[in-house]
């Protein structure tokens, strides 16, 4: 695979470039001598729970690992995380958590939402584990995190949420997918700013693989044959990880008046019987404003006719094409218990190849990585995203459920998928050309700023 050094339409790493010129600009040989000083004194005292690690524990890893949440065991206090020290010290040497399975050796890095640890914190979370895992001085402990609320939106107070019908889980047996239709209720048509969806319950998130929720036309609704074939239109999907879809500036998606919401639910059986629903809430656009670009998410890449071998490890390849110029606004990879990571790989009509990203892949998390606004990929017209992805059906591979047979394509989890979802929006060309020229300026600026 040739990856282009040159050719950069969308800035790769232009921000951050800006944010370190600036800072070498600002120092002083004094000031380096009392910053290495203080570095030295810090670096020489203890690392405690209470005044070091807890506050990372909080800032990173709250949001699952406390009471009532959907982590297997609370990191928020000393006594509940001491047990774990060392487990938790492979884990984010290894960045398996906080989930964010990015490549930080390859493509742009700058993310919206971004969870993971820093190098310094990491750092101290094995310098804390390395010295025995004290806890320190309990009156050094940050205020407790409030209480985890279930009914909690990431968007906030969504504008209209929408149920679907109540199902119930059967305590043991195979994957089940249903569909379950809700009236949207809508009287009008309206534009979509931010769009989250969640279960109803902590037991719910147990049994949910993932849920994809589509745009129905009512009189298609009742037709059990219908399937995405007969036009509807995807509005969101959800798996475990995956927080609110806020689109960017003058940005949206269509909900048409009248019609239906299709929830397309994966699940499987956790232990215990339970009943589940699932919610989609949206934030609108006012009444009557209709964002400049309407945002699109499709499924690309090769999940059709997947071949994998008993004790292989394979690559799969799927090419989407683009008649206009486009700005990728994230991507999501996708695959089952055999998937161990893909790349996202922009073709351009002159006929170089760009890495734009690779990312590792973990059943557990479906983590949509949404750019920062000024780093997204922007592609010409007569581009294509080439989606790579990689399956791991060998005995190495831990989470394998059976390396001793053939696996292909399915919908069930011990089968395989290979695509990646990619929220895109088309531009104009002299859109396209205006941004193009607004990156090269700003890193025109960062160079300048070096040089002096």
């Amino acid at each position: 695979m040739h990856v282009s050094r040159n050719f950069r339409p969308f800035g790769v790493g232009a921000a951050g470039a800006t944010a370190v010129f600036s800072v070498i600009a600002l120092l002083s040989t004094s000031l380096s001598a009392q910053r290495a000083l203080s570095s030295t004194a810090a670096s020489q005292r203890p690392v405690t729970f209470a005044k070091d690690i807890a506050p990372i524990f909080q800032k990173a890893c709250g949001d699952c690992h406390r009471p009532d949440s959907i982590a297997p065991m609370s990191l928020m206090t000393y006594d509940a995380a001491r047990p774990w020290a060392r487990s938790i010290k492979q884990r984010v040497q290894s960045r398996e958590m906080p989930p964010w399975f990015i490549d930080r050796r390859i493509g742009i890095q700058h993310f919206k939402d971004d969870p993971s640890l820093s190098d310094d914190e990491i750092a101290l979370i094995a310098k804390w584990v390395d010295s025995g895992a004290p806890q320190g001085d309990p009156k050094d402990m940050p205020p407790p995190l409030p209480a985890v609320d279930i009914k909690k939106w990431d968007i906030g107070e969504p504008d209209l949420i929408v149920w679907s019908p109540e199902y119930t889980v059967p305590a043991t047996g195979s994957d089940e997918w249903w569909d379950l239709f809700s009236d949207t209720g809508l009287k009008e048509d309206r534009y979509i700013k931010a769009i989250q969806i969640k279960p109803d319950s902590v037991a719910s998130y147990k049994v949910v693989h993932h849920a994809h929720q589509y745009m129905v036309d009512a009189n298609l609704a009742e037709n059990p044959s219908w399937t995405t074939a007969n036009g509807d239109v995807s509005l969101n999907e959800y798996s475990i990880g995956k927080k609110a879809d806020i689109f960017p500036d003058d940005s949206g998606r269509l909900i048409k008046a009248g019609g239906k919401i299709r929830f397309n639910i994966h699940m499987h059986p956790s232990g215990e019987e339970t009943k589940l629903r699932v919610a989609v809430g949206m934030k609108f656009y006012p009444t009557g404003v209709v964002p400049k670009h309407a945002v699109t998410t499709d499924a690309m890449g090769g999940s059709q006719n997947l071949d994998i071998p008993s004790g292989e490890v394979v690559r799969t390849d799927g090419y989407t094409p683009f008649k206009t110029p486009v700005k990728i606004t994230g991507f999501q990879p996708h695959m089952h218990y055999r998937g161990k990571g893909g790349c996202i790989e922009a073709l351009y009509p002159n006929g170089q190849t760009e890495v734009l990203n690779c990312a590792g892949f973990n059943l557990g998390w479906g983590i949509m990585y949404n750019y920062a606004d000024d780093s997204a990929p922007i592609l010409p017209a007569g581009s294509f995203l080439h989606v790579i992805n990689w399956h791991d059906n060998t005995a190495s591979n831990r989470g394998n459920p059976d390396s001793k047979n053939w696996t292909g394509s399915g919908d069930r989890t011990v089968d395989e998928m290979s695509h990646s979802w990619v929220s895109w929006y088309p531009m104009t060309e002299d859109e396209y050309k205006q941004e193009v020229e607004a990156r090269q300026a700003a890193r025109k600026k960062a160079t300048n700023q070096d040089q002096n």
